[in-house]
């Protein structure tokens, strides 16, 4: 006799296969130890000291919460000059990243092509954008043009693996339909593949375009240009209210970064 769907048995929740939950308590399990063996390489025992030796942090935000706007026209033009190095990098690491994207996508290319481009992608993201900055500095010398440099090779391949993943998630349905009219395979790509990755992919730029306005920041510190630089003389020369102001300008040209990007996306996601 069937069960009725308001028999205990019915409304029961579905259980997981042992093997499913053993691996799951493997896993965190795991975490919790490689936690523990971590805390004592990460320092986390002088937590203590933020409560013993606040005295010191009041006396730097005595001056932090106290910004200087003295100089406000000259760190907004900073910060302006900062978004336009995240902008070109990110133009230039989306036009990498298009090709890189469809070789590194296991659905398009053989085992011979994905396999080098993914091992590519990894090392354009592994290596930190101060090292690619320092490299560009001896190359180029100092100045903005080596923050924007440095911004698309890193952003060139997160958004190479991003876009590449995305396209392994497309449907072959439309694909297989522009095949079938005896498309070449350039077409295939472009009738088939793009409009279904291209809203992601917008997604993707912009929120890269976000990260990329703090990373030019971060570059300023070794004269890649930028407000990163203001940013650096001031805490070198112990004016922190001034670096209070210069943080309220970055603080405030991010938020509106975001809020330009999410109006974006509603507009063509």
């Amino acid at each position: 006799m069937k069960a009725s769907s308001s028999s205990p048995a019915a409304l029961r929740p579905p259980s997981r296969p042992l093997s499913a939950r053993l691996f799951d308590w493997l896993v965190w399990g795991a975490v919790i130890v490689l936690l523990l063996i971590s805390f004592r390489p990460a320092h986390l025992e002088r937590a203590g000291l933020l409560f013993t030796h606040t005295e010191n942090m009041r006396e730097f935000l005595q001056d932090f919460l106290r910004p200087d706007f003295g100089d406000l026209r000259g760190y907004v033009a900073m910060m302006w000059l900062t978004i336009q190095m995240a902008l070109w990098g990110t133009a230039l690491a989306t036009i990498v990243a298009v090709p890189l994207g469809f070789l590194a996508a296991r659905n398009v290319t053989p085992a011979w092509v994905w396999f080098p481009m993914r091992r590519l992608l990894d090392l354009l993201r592994a290596v930190p954008d101060l090292v690619v900055g320092t490299v560009f500095i001896v190359a180029v010398g100092p100045g903005p043009f080596t923050g924007v440099l440095a911004i698309a090779v890193n952003t060139g391949g997160v958004l190479g693996k991003l876009f590449s993943e995305a396209i392994e998630q497309i449907e072959r349905g439309p694909v297989e339909g522009v095949r079938a009219t005896g498309a070449a395979p350039a077409h295939e790509l472009a009738w088939g593949v793009l409009p279904q990755v291209a809203p992601l992919w917008t997604s993707y730029g912009l929120y890269r375009f976000e990260s990329a306005a703090r990373s030019a920041t971060v570059l300023g510190l070794i004269g890649a240009g930028g407000i990163g630089q203001t940013l650096l003389d001031s805490i070198n020369g112990f004016r922190y209210s001034e670096t209070g102001a210069i943080v309220v300008v970055v603080v405030a040209a991010v938020s509106l970064i975001d809020l330009l990007s999410q109006v974006i996306r509603t507009r063509l996601v």
